[in-house]
């Protein structure tokens, strides 16, 4: 058995853990937005909210999803608004990740808006850079945001929104470096110049998205528009984790090698942040980082990559989500929050049934993913102020030479301390002695199960959840626990 000692530092905040670190990805992708999300006016038994599945929208709300981004991903950049307004829709070639589909456009701007209203989530919308134009883009801005009774915000009245939708995120195309045009880093920085300027004519208080990538796209972007940073607030960079071997008869080393994968996401952030750093004289404000795609991405659901003759066909973009998955969603996420202070959001690659997702359909059922459950027990983090986690004894975890093998995160809200601990280690429990100024504990839950390649299903739908964990005083301050191998928990503390 691992002993660990682990100590909040509760002098030390490090900043605000924006709701934005939990958002979520939507892409016209496979089964993630039709059948995932919209069933539309289809004939159907499954119980509906405005074309919406209830049950999908309730096991989202209760996640729950504070960010959700639209339509794209590679789509956007074949993403024209106009065809998903108003009545006739038009049907068009739907085309993302080498996925071509006929999209009928029934779920469009007034659709998915609607969409967050009810999940309480804050819209973010990724605009068309490499089929679009400026015009075509400023005309979306003007039609979701405008209050004056300009023809376009004249029509969004027409099409049952008499007031403007205030979407405060827009990106400026996306991945397009590759998918979005094969542009260089030079040539796109111009575009975005163009766009970003015009854009805010339309909208001064919309708050705009570069496309960044690795460090070297994203130093002569920043070095081309270095006298027009003030044109950017967030710059995107995305992160998905492909050498962890199969989805789920993966060996302990492939097992480490994911979580490895997840740990070093944030080293990527600071990364980032070190090249925007060197422009820190010349921005009138922050450029806040936005990792708006992250996660885990199997060789079952692509072809290309490490393993990728292992895909499965046709290619779908689902993948089973284990128990491991869940584990290295909660190691990434304890970096956006030593990170909250440069990272300004994060989105999840998907919300349903495509890649990462939490929530999984199957004709007239779902499933609930481990990382479902991973993302609900953070829900005490958000909004919260971040604190450091001192790890004062410990073992390394294999595979590494500075690792922990246990692990936390820790914030403070209202007066209250919430903790999450992860037992990174595949097969050995840990005994952990945390020091948390804290007086009681108010709840405490433990995810894991009897294999890190445990699954839930539309038959097994339990396999995986949430249970309680026994914590136990040991002197004013100290609190001990047990954690199994590969499992995580969250304690909460009055």
């Amino acid at each position: 058995m691992i002993e660990t000692t682990l100590t909040v530092q509760h002098n030390q905040p490090i900043g605000t853990i924006s709701p934005r670190l939990y958002g979520h990805f939507a892409e016209h992708l496979g089964r993630c937005c039709y059948d995932g999300l919209w069933l539309g006016q289809s004939d159907t038994d499954i119980p509906l909210y405005g074309g919406f599945r209830q049950d999908v929208v309730d096991a989202l709300k209760a996640m729950p999803v504070p960010l959700l981004r639209w339509p794209g991903g590679c789509y956007a950049d074949h993403y024209h608004w106009r065809d998903g307004i108003g009545n006739p829709r038009k049907t068009r070639l739907g085309m993302s990740c080498g996925l071509q589909v006929e999209d009928d456009n029934s779920l469009g701007t007034h659709e998915f808006l609607a969409l967050c209203r009810m999940l309480g989530a804050e819209p973010y919308l990724a605009g068309n850079v490499g089929s679009g134009s400026p015009q075509e883009l400023c005309d979306w801005l003007e039609y979701c945001n405008t209050a004056i009774h300009t023809d376009l915000g004249d029509e969004r009245a027409a099409n049952g929104s008499r007031e403007p939708f205030g979407v405060r995120l827009w990106g400026v195309g996306n991945e397009n470096w590759g998918c979005g045009g094969n542009y260089d880093a030079e040539t796109y920085a111009r575009e975005y110049r163009r766009y970003a300027t015009m854009l805010r004519h339309v909208d001064p208080t919309a708050e705009l998205v570069a496309c960044g990538q690795e460090e070297d796209w994203n130093g002569r972007f920043l070095e081309t528009n270095q006298r027009h940073l003030d044109l950017m607030d967030h710059l995107s960079i995305h992160r998905y984790w492909i050498h962890g071997g199969p989805e789920i008869d993966f060996s302990e080393a492939q097992y480490y090698g994911l979580l490895a994968e997840a740990h070093a996401t944030e080293d990527f952030v600071c990364r980032t942040a070190d090249q925007i750093a060197v422009y820190a004289d010349k921005l009138r404000h922050p450029i806040g980082i936005a990792l708006d795609e992250w996660g885990v991405w199997h060789p079952e659901a692509r072809p290309w990559g490490p393993d990728g003759d292992k895909h499965r066909s046709p290619i779908t973009y689902e993948q089973a989500g284990t128990l491991r998955d869940a584990l290295a969603a909660a190691v990434a996420l304890e970096g956006f929050h030593r990170q909250c202070h440069v990272l300004t959001m994060a989105n999840l690659a998907q919300i349903v049934n495509v890649l990462h997702a939490p929530v999984m359909t199957e004709g007239p059922s779902i499933c609930l993913t481990p990382t479902y459950y991973a993302l609900q027990l953070h829900t005490p983090h958000l909004g919260a102020t971040a604190l450091p986690v001192e790890v004062t004894q410990g073992a390394i975890m294999p595979g590494s030479e500075q690792i922990s093998a246990v692990t936390a995160t820790a914030s403070t809200k209202a007066g209250k301390t919430a903790v999450t601990l992860i037992n990174r280690h595949f097969d050995q429990s840990a005994s952990v002695t945390l020091l948390a100024n804290a007086a009681a504990v108010e709840s405490a839950q433990v995810l894991t199960a009897d294999d890190p390649r445990a699954v839930n299903s539309v038959d097994q739908p339990e396999r995986v959840k949430p249970a309680a964990l026994a914590v136990t005083a040991d002197g004013t301050g100290c609190w001990r626990v047990e954690l199994p191998p590969h499992a995580m928990a969250t304690i909460q503390f009055a």
